[in-house]
């Protein structure tokens, strides 16, 4: 590994004291947030019982943060906390019943994807836990044909079962139990059908809290939703690609790409759109009159293109850092084409359509150019970037999201999901449209985090007041709240330091152009009192920013090209805080070693190839025991 010195001084900016006091800051709320809601054995302060097959995701989703802030640099205690949570968390939700041998029983992708991403913090913060690494070979299984006790998947028509899977396998028929959480919320949502008797659907509203309504909607659901492959199944190439992080199976890589192209085939024999259900014998439509639209999570009910669209980026962009081929991302560049071209122009602005029903495409709306972001951030292709221009990004995107506020800098609000609401001015300033980003937006995430935490200590917030029984709409809402107050929120911090967006929500990998490891300590994450920020990303470039605020102690940081080590640094350029380049080297490598002396800062530019290696969880220390993983006896 190249190592380089950096030894002039570099008077830190704003935005570096400001990454520090956001350590500092998300150190301590972590405990503080883990201490008023966690039992001393890392069992959540809640109620007794839990209905339905909703809910394992959330309190998952509320914690999850702990594992992402030590992989960036937090505290050697949060890696304990998030380990202790995690465990916990799935013993007690197994407990209630919805978790079986360590993973979700069934419930749909949209929510394991959410849940599991914790699974995937894990794994970029402490590969070498023996646990979790057998686990991500033992939950790949459920979904690869492995695990007889959970046969989701059908080797030979390439497809899961069913929209609702997990570790009991495939759930064909759905109770009225299962659903009972979602009954008031989706009372406010369209029907799931157009035929159902008793509904509107023009109305755009369903009562799922009438009980005659509840029981068709089951019916309808078993008859039609229930049986055989849809897009948001697509989410489980992340688990399966997380288990080839952990453990090098080619086998794992090779179902992951072998899934995507049974899509594909899908896509071209529906004339080029995604098909929203797929009947266990493969065929399109076998449970919708022949009907590609249609079915669970799908083009017309409930969220139409977002459940369609993301989890083809998730899975384009796997398949992209198991194999390097661009072309890989042509499954969900196809189906962004093909939205953009039943376009309409309404006040000055492009809208496409969200839903497919009976009578046609509807529910048209401004075109996001978010999902094109995402791609763009795995290709950085022209043909990517031409994607995102040609929906035009208005002065408004370089506005800052304040999250936990009511809107923006400029007075708009866009939806977020984890408080996650920067991806386009963070854009605008990787293109360099954008100059004040870094600072603007840590204020905004240290704003995040007082509001966060204030909320957390009110009444609001007494964990005592949400362990109430019964099934009312208020006394489930309560499933959310870890989320609702959790203060380890961190968007800006990532962003700068490693220079990527957040990943999607909905079981998306946490990409980035590079990660951190501390060398003196041999863990990852930036050392104390180090600033980075990526300033500038291309197809072959970087340009990034260190320095070390201590004027006592010496830092050694090694960087990695790529969350994963999937790029190859091929050479660096040092420059002074006066703009001089002092140094050039050689690396041809994935790790790069800089010692900052004490006061002393650098601008880094590095010249790399993209997806040169292959991707792991590995860290840069050797695991000796990597390739140990435990076998039973078989009784």
């Amino acid at each position: 590994m190249i190592k380089l010195a950096a030894e002039e001084c570099w008077v830190p900016p704003q935005w570096a004291l400001m990454e520090r006091l956001l350590f500092d800051s998300l150190n301590k709320a972590a405990v503080e947030f883990v201490s008023r809601y966690v039992r001393s054995d890392g069992t959540l302060i809640w109620r007794p019982d839990w209905p339905g097959m909703d809910g394992s995701d959330d309190p998952y989703e509320g914690f999850m943060y702990l594992a992402l802030l030590y992989v960036m640099g937090g505290s050697d205690e949060i890696l304990e906390l998030a380990h202790k949570v995690w465990e916990g968390i799935t013993w007690q939700w197994a407990e209630y019943g919805q978790i079986s041998r360590e993973f979700d029983a069934y419930y749909d992708w949209m929510h394991h994807g959410e849940g599991y991403l914790y699974f995937y913090f894990l794994g970029l913060a402490d590969p070498g836990y023996l646990k979790n690494r057998q686990r991500s070979i033992r939950f790949a299984a459920m979904y690869t044909g492995g695990d007889e006790e959970a046969p989701n998947y059908d080797p030979e028509k390439r497809l899961i079962r069913s929209p609702i899977n997990g570790s009991k396998g495939p759930r064909f028929m759905m109770t009225e139990e299962d659903w009972i959480t979602h009954r008031g919320i989706l009372d406010h949502y369209l029907a799931p059908f157009e035929d159902m008797a008793g509904v509107d659907f023009a109305s755009g509203t369903c009562s799922w809290s009438d009980d005659a309504i509840y029981k068709e909607i089951i019916r309808l659901m078993n008859e039609r939703m229930a049986r055989g492959d849809i897009p948001l199944n697509l989410n489980a190439t992340s688990m399966v690609t997380h288990a080839y992080l952990h453990a090098g199976q080619e086998a794992h890589r090779d179902w992951v790409l072998d899934y995507i192209a049974a899509w594909r085939e899908r896509i071209d024999k529906n004339g080029g759109i995604i098909p929203d259900n797929v009947g266990l014998s493969g065929e399109i439509g076998e449970y919708m009159d022949g009907k590609w639209w249609g079915g669970y999570y799908g083009w017309r009910w409930p969220h139409g293109f977002l459940t369609i669209i993301e989890p083809l980026i998730n899975a384009a962009a796997n398949a992209v850092l198991l194999t390097g081929d661009m072309k890989q991302l042509d499954i969900a560049r196809s189906q962004l084409d093909r939205n953009w071209a039943l376009r309409k122009l309404e006040n000055g602005r492009h809208s496409v359509p969200y839903k497919h029903v009976d009578a046609g495409w509807t529910d048209y709306r401004p075109a996001d150019p978010l999902y094109p972001i995402h791609l763009w951030f795995i290709s950085m292709a022209d043909e990517d970037l031409e994607r995102i221009q040609r929906i035009g990004l208005e002065e408004s995107s370089l506005a800052i999201l304040i999250p936990g506020f009511s809107g923006t800098e400029e007075g708009t609000h866009r939806n977020t999901k984890h408080y996650n609401g920067n991806t386009i001015p963070w854009f605008q300033y990787i293109q360099g449209n954008n100059p004040t980003y870094p600072q603007r937006i840590l204020e905004a995430n240290y704003k995040l985090i007082h509001n966060q935490l204030n909320k957390m200590r009110s009444p609001e917030g007494d964990p005592e007041e949400w362990r109430a029984d019964g099934y009312n709409l208020e006394a489930l809402s309560s499933i959310h709240k870890w989320q609702e107050m959790c203060p380890v929120y961190f968007e800006g911090l990532l962003q700068t330091t490693h220079g990527a967006p957040m990943h999607i929500s909905h079981g998306g990998l946490q990409h980035a152009s590079v990660r951190y490891y501390d060398a003196r300590r041999q863990r990852p994450g930036l050392p104390a009192d180090v600033g980075a920020l990526v300033e500038a990303v291309s197809a072959a470039s970087l340009t990034l920013q260190l320095v070390n605020m201590s004027l006592l102690e010496q830092k050694e940081i090694i960087v990695q090209a790529g969350a994963f080590g999937e790029h190859r640094f091929e050479e660096a350029v040092m420059f002074n805080q006066q703009g001089k380049a002092i140094q050039r080297s050689a690396v041809g490598d994935k790790w790069l070693s800089i010692e900052l002396a004490p006061g002393a800062g650098c601008r880094l530019e590095l010249s790399l190839t993209r997806y040169a290696n292959q991707p792991s969880y590995d860290s840069v220390w050797p695991d000796p025991y990597k390739e140990e993983i435990l076998s039973g006896r078989n009784l």
